[in-house]
């Protein structure tokens, strides 16, 4: 299993190169992969007398997140549609595709991602493992529609097939959640064996099921399918057809032994599938596209097949499998038929369309031997299934003997629509009628080579054979079908033909009904379905969409005012009423107030506070964050009183920084706020300010009081030294303990960057800060081996700078120390395992070290300092942390595990490696990557800005002068 799915995976790496190369031929090469899993399922098949194959990863114990597989008989069912199927849709778009190389390489290699992300699903039996798959298959999907994306239907179909599928899969992740937590595992196979039941069961039961008829395109979701025609026809041939449509189909027939006896369960799956049939049949039949013909004839299939493995009959889901095997090999090659229809021809308009048959006749063949199986006539697999179907519905136990002919009448009226849309469908693509619209296309019609129709032929050949092999695909799938009740009736083996009977009966019926209903429909077409349907779901979906937006601008109108103090006022009041209410309706335990150790912490507490009250009553913008600034240097000395020296190194460097980032800013700004600035409401700002550091305080001493267990902090020290493998416990539980933590804060921080830098360049954003070579060069239209500076200078970047603005003794010290802060800051990240230090402080330097050259030399001396573009070293250092992950992975460890590498070298002897170092390498590189894009922004950036302004102004002062001569 796991061999087949790494070579999907590896299939899909190596695709765009392989496109690139090859071209569209490369198609042939790509489905040799999914043809290769194909041979493994059929030499692998599960065997009747012996339990299924499985295969475990241990991953993630303690959340449940190990890699489990089972393949079993229902498995190997649909790896044979999702491979076979699979490897033919890659060799159909070798000849559907023109030669462009670049859009293919992407989509072939998506395309085989989707077969591995399908196969993934069948055989993965845990829930959680079974979702990842689900909602890749989503992502994919989003891809895959969207493969025209110049074209607004397909951005829009793209999107309404995401939108919909999603809110299913997290639907479903709910219902996973609690179920698993109910059961005590998240092995489908256990929660199947030991069902749980009662009221919470049967929620969760319903919320899976919510994502099961998302995926499927069942009533009320059925929407999003007909719209994702606007992707290529190899999609919908493969997508909607035989893989990604059938996944909400085989989590129904997974989950069936367990929980199909639930009312609820009934309620959904055989209720909405039995609608979902006779509406999406009755839509087929107003379409004049032959793609959406098809498009709402599936709709309308897999709501029969909803309602046959849904059941929860052994007899009933045996007929529901034949169904899920034909409806695949019979809509995959119609499908394709229609696909060279339009690439033969330039439309897929019935009324544009005539005489196909005489001109295309084994293309005519092939539709016709696929619509008869879809029709449900003899010798066809889409016969069997259905006689099947008739029979074993009508006289199921599952319901009431009402009930069961109910709805077995419900199928019979859905059938007889499915052949008169079939009907319309062959008529409308090969007739022998006159065309109603006019077409140059089909004058000029150039018939499709052998390989391009050899798919759909053996598909529709597939669909015969199948018919005549029933008994021993029967024999193949009934040890899924045993897993059911069968309500004191022997389980009836497929078969071509069972004699005279109720089914034949009902197939006679549907045939007759559904030729008088084709025949009818040629009359009173145009006045039947004249107007557009009342009920139109896609209309719903976009009024949802609009009333989303409606009320997310009126939250926003009324919420978001402009006022950056009323803003803060709200969020602030909300962080002091919420904590406090909740710790007034607690439990409240006794305080235990700890005063300070020694004067030197009452000082360094006193200066504190004098610095915040000072900042409230200055007026210059500079001072007031200096003073601010001043509170963080005091805690910081606080932190190394009490024993906390990486606490107050990190605290001292942030605010450094911070310091500097407000500097930035505030340069641009008056030094002191103009009387229409200023807000009102003194007092409430005040008590709002007051009331905040109180309720800290308060929050602080309860949560310290609270405890009534031993310290964590007492085994901290032991663990980061066993599991970690370092004396520094912060910087272990950073980059190894809570790493998990340390990565979502990276990328908080790499999204605070990028918005950062998207306020300050508008229009795009720049690449690496500018140079001094780039500025001579515009100025003097030099080369870069003719620039010669005849200014000397300590630093590069004051070659271009305005003497006025240089300070030489800045300068001079900036190149004597800025070596020193890089040695520091390399120091900090190589010795913070043990030491303090670690990549956050020893990154910190490094910018640091970075702004003192920004402040000495200006934008052009940042440019020369590191001549990098700041999304570069960020993305490199996410990758470099992100890949720590995987690569514990690859050894069989948790992900963001540590282990020692013990390196012996000449020189310097015995070195040992903690793996946790490349981890705390992509933090250092972050945080170098976020002050440099800091600087380069409200640094740089601006001063660009400003001195096009200030340009700007010179020269209109100058026109003026020029005006008054």
């Amino acid at each position: 299993m796991i061999q087949v799915l790494l070579a999907l995976a590896i299939g899909a790496i190596l695709s765009p190169p392989l496109l690139r190369v090859l071209g569209t031929r490369g198609f042939y090469v790509l489905a040799l992969f999914p043809l290769g899993g194909l041979i493994w399922v059929l030499t692998h098949w599960p065997p009747h007398d012996a339990p299924p194959q499985t295969w475990t990863f241990r991953w993630v114990p303690t959340l449940s997140m190990n890699v489990d597989l089972r393949f079993d008989t229902l498995s190997a069912v649909l790896s044979v549609l999702i491979l076979g199927i699979g490897a033919l849709v890659l060799m159909y778009c070798a000849n559907y595709f023109d030669e462009m190389r670049n859009r293919i390489a992407v989509f072939g290699g998506e395309l085989v991602a989707f077969a591995a992300a399908m196969f993934g699903l069948v055989i993965s039996d845990n829930m959680l493992v079974l979702y990842v798959f689900w909602e890749a298959t989503t992502v994919l999907s989003f891809m895959l529609v969207g493969f025209y994306r110049m074209r607004a239907t397909a951005r829009r179909a793209a999107t309404q097939a995401l939108l919909v599928t999603t809110f299913g899969g997290l639907a479903m992740l709910v219902g996973i959640i609690m179920l698993g937590e109910r059961s005590g595992s998240y092995l489908l196979s256990d929660v199947i064996a030991h069902p749980p039941g009662g009221p919470y069961a049967a929620v969760a039961v319903a919320l899976l099921l919510i994502g099961a008829i998302s995926k499927s395109a069942i009533v009320p979701f059925h929407f999003w399918l007909p719209g994702a025609m606007a992707a290529p026809t190899p999609v919908s041939a493969y997508l909607h057809a035989a893989a990604m449509v059938k996944a909400g189909i085989y989590l129904v027939a997974r989950l069936a032994p367990g929980f199909a006896d639930q009312t609820s369960w009934q309620w959904i799956v055989v209720g909405l599938g039995s609608l979902t049939m006779i509406l999406g049949g009755w839509r087929s039949l107003r379409e004049l596209d032959l793609k959406l013909v098809l498009a709402f004839g599936t709709v309308s299939q897999l709501g029969f097949m909803m309602v046959l493995v849904g059941m929860g009959d052994a007899n009933v889901a045996m007929a529901g499998i034949a169904m899920v095997i034909a409806h695949a090999l019979f809509k995959a090659a119609l499908f394709m038929v229609v696909g060279i229809i339009d690439h033969s021809t330039g439309t897929r308009d019935m009324r544009r369309l005539a005489r196909l048959g005489h001109r295309l006749p084994v293309l005519a063949i092939t539709a016709a031997v696929a619509g008869a199986s879809m029709a449900g006539l003899p010798f066809t697999m889409g016969f069997v299934g259905k006689e099947t179907a008739f029979g074993s519905v009508w006289d199921t136990g599952a319901h009431s003997l009402w009930l069961s002919h109910t709805i077995d009448l419900v199928l019979v009226a859905g059938s007889i629509i499915t052949f008169a849309y079939t009907s319309r469908f062959l008529w409308g693509a090969f007739g022998r009628k006159v065309r109603t619209l006019p077409t140059r296309q089909v004058a000029a019609l150039h018939p499709p080579n052998a390989m391009f129709q050899a798919p759909p032929v053996l598909l529709a050949a597939a669909g015969v054979v199948a018919a005549f092999a029933a008994p021993w695909i029967g024999d193949h799938i009934e040890p899924y079908a045993k897993t059911l009740p069968s309500f004191g009736h022997p389980i009836e083996h497929l078969a071509q033909w069972h004699g005279f009977g109720l089914p034949v009966l009902l197939s006679a019926i549907v045939v007759a009904g559904g030729a008088a209903l084709f025949l009818l429909l040629r009359r009173i077409r145009d006045q039947l379905f004249d107007h557009p349907p009342r009920l139109n779901a896609d209309h719903v979906y976009d009024r949802i969409l609009r009333g989303a937006d409606t009320a997310s601008l009126w939250v926003t109108r009324n919420t978001q005012r402009g006022s950056l103090p009323i803003t803060q006022g709200v969020v602030l009041s909300t962080a002091v009423l919420l904590p406090v209410v909740v710790l007034l309706l607690g439990n409240r335990s006794q305080l235990h107030l700890r005063g300070f150790d020694d004067v030197y912490q009452a000082g360094v507490g006193l200066v504190m506070v004098a610095a915040a009250l000072t900042a409230t009553v200055l007026r210059n913008r500079l001072a007031g964050a200096l003073t601010v600034g001043l509170t963080g240097y005091g805690c910081g000395a606080l932190f190394a009183m009490y024993g906390a020296p990486d606490l107050a190194l990190t605290q001292f460097l942030v605010e450094s920084v911070t310091l500097v980032i407000f500097v930035l800013v505030l340069r641009k700004l008056a030094a002191e706020p103009q009387a229409r600035h200023t807000t009102g409401f003194k007092p409430l700002r005040a008590l709002i300010g007051v009331a905040f550091g109180v309720m800290l305080i308060v929050i602080g001493l309860f949560a310290a009081a609270a405890r009534s267990t031993q310290p964590l902090y007492v085994d901290l020290g032991e663990a980061a030294l066993k599991f970690g493998h370092g004396h520094n416990t912060v910087n272990v539980l950073l980059v190894d303990i809570r790493a998990w933590d340390t990565l979502g804060e990276i990328s908080v921080l790499i999204v605070a960057a990028t918005g950062v830098a998207s306020m300050v360049f508008r229009n795009r954003r720049f690449g690496a800060a500018p140079r001094v070579t780039d500025e001579i060069r515009s100025e003097k239209g030099l080369d870069g081996d003719d620039i010669v500076s005849d200014r000397t200078t300590w630093l590069r970047g004051s070659e271009v700078r305005d003497p006025r603005h240089r300070s030489m003794v800045l300068e001079a010290t900036t190149r004597l120390v800025f070596p020193t802060l890089v040695v520091l800051s390399l120091y900090f990240f190589f010795a913070g395992h043990n030491a303090p230090g670690g990549g956050f402080a020893g990154g910190l330097v490094m910018g640091l070290a970075l702004v003192l050259r920004y402040l000495a030399g200006g934008r052009y001396e940042l440019g020369e300092a590191l001549p990098v573009e700041a999304g570069t070293i960020l993305g490199a250092g996410l990758l470099i942390s992100a890949g720590t992950a995987v690569t514990s992975l690859a050894f069989g460890a948790p992900a963001l595990s540590s282990a020692v590498i013990d390196i012996h070298l000449p020189v310097f002897g015995e070195i040992h490696l903690v793996t946790a170092m490349f981890f705390d390498a992509g933090i250092y590189l972050i945080v170098v990557g976020l002050v440099l894009d800091i600087l380069r922004s409200l640094g740089a950036g601006l001063d660009e800005q400003g001195d096009v302004a200030r340009n700007a102004l010179s020269e209109a002062e100058t026109d003026l002068e020029e005006a008054a001569r």
